[in-house]
């Protein structure tokens, strides 16, 4: 008969380790919706500081609109490079705040295109701004094309169009204005710019600090240049703004 073997004692769980304790705690006290939560608080009240800064009216559907925006930026960055900016708060601080301080002294019109848009900025945020103007977005690249449109899409921005292609082959379509946002050189982007302008509408060439040197066309009458500062601690920036002639 086989032998009653003695039972053996339990050996003791090895306690978890501080790193596997730390994050079970976190874990546990920061959920990810509350994390994001927190996030998206954080980026409202950097918008509202903005507008504050700018003397922008914070509506509310305007600064949901542009939270959305730059949500749906984020998440479409984690698969797709669109922009340098693929965080949250360097979404709002870089390109939203950005175009709203650059809306803030564009002329008034009723109609713009936004050459080589890029992921839609700054026409996007600009459209938000402005829904009395037809915004027209032209972008040659076709995943940043398909975010235009789906950013269209989700804000429901019923005065946005976006066209894929590169402003220099495309059918132009005249507007009141047009800007081309770090496309080219200013001479080069100005060449671009002129035919999509209406005889007597606004070019406005966005800059750095420095204001672009642009030299004398018969196509083209300089107005004035505007020098301001992005808000929330950001960069110096100019505006280049003339008419069409020709």
């Amino acid at each position: 008969m086989e032998r009653e073997r003695p039972p053996q004692a339990a050996r003791p769980r090895a306690a978890p380790s501080e790193c596997a304790r730390g994050s079970s705690r976190a874990r546990s006290e920061a959920k990810p919706s509350e994390v994001h939560s927190s996030r998206i608080a954080a980026a409202r009240a950097r918008l509202l500081a903005g507008f504050a800064e700018l003397g922008l009216p914070a509506q509310p559907d305007r600064i949901e609109a542009l939270l959305q925006l730059a949500c749906l930026l984020e998440r479409w960055g984690q698969r797709i490079n669109l922009s340098g900016h693929r965080d949250l708060d360097s979404i709002v601080s870089r390109l939203i705040l950005d175009a709203a301080a650059l809306a803030v002294h564009l002329p008034a019109v009723a109609s713009l295109v936004d050459l080589g848009s890029g992921a839609g900025f700054p026409g996007l945020p600009i459209a938000v701004l402005r829904p009395e103007c037809a915004l027209l977005l032209v972008e040659a690249r076709e995943k940043r094309h398909h975010f235009q449109r789906a950013a269209v899409r989700e804000l429901e921005l019923g005065n946005v169009e976006a066209v894929c292609g590169r402003a220099e082959h495309v059918e132009v379509r005249p507007r009141a204005a047009v800007i081309a946002q770090a496309v080219a050189q200013p001479s080069r982007a100005l060449g671009w710019m002129t035919p999509w302008a209406e005889i007597g509408g606004w070019l406005a060439l966005p800059g750095g600090e420095r204001p672009p040197e642009i030299a004398a066309h018969p196509s083209r009458n300089p107005v004035r240049v505007v020098a301001y500062t992005v808000p929330a601690g950001g960069p110096k920036r100019t505006l280049w703004l003339g008419r069409r002639v020709l």
